[in-house]
């Protein structure tokens, strides 16, 4: 019977990341395309949809890509990048339009989500970094 070396602790950083990743795009992604945006025209509830559906997908291969972290590379750092990205989107959302209310929500998402893509990046580092053998500094 073969053995599976346990899991590094950076795989468990990653893991756990991904797991709330895929939380929040899961509900979210259900609660926009339930909800759409029916305060505006048909056209931008469209894409609002379309966009609840992609969020909504991520979070399934977010909740994938961290039941199966030990085979996963590129993936992670993929995903890392969509959470930058929405991140990013956010904070130019906030520069131009204004920051919506209540403003601490609206922040504490900016913040987990630049700090998640950070967090989940460098983990992964780590964890590609000791299976290359490679030194650390």
């Amino acid at each position: 019977m073969l053995s599976t070396p346990p899991i590094l602790m950076s795989q468990r950083v990653v893991r756990v990341c991904l797991f709330l990743v895929a939380a929040i795009a899961v509900l979210g992604g259900t609660l926009q395309m339930w909800l759409g945006q029916p305060d505006t025209s048909p056209r931008l509830d469209n894409v609002h949809r379309f966009m609840a559906g992609v969020y909504l997908s991520t979070g399934f291969v977010s909740f994938w890509a961290a039941t199966t972290i030990r085979r996963q590379a590129t993936l992670v750092y993929l995903l890392a990048l969509g959470v930058l990205l929405a991140g990013v989107g956010r904070l130019v959302s906030i520069c131009q339009v204004g920051l919506p209310e209540p403003a601490a929500v609206w922040l504490g998402y900016l913040v987990l989500e630049l700090a998640l893509s950070i967090v989940i990046a460098g983990a992964h580092m780590v964890t590609n970094r000791h299976a290359l053998q490679l030194p650390a500094g």
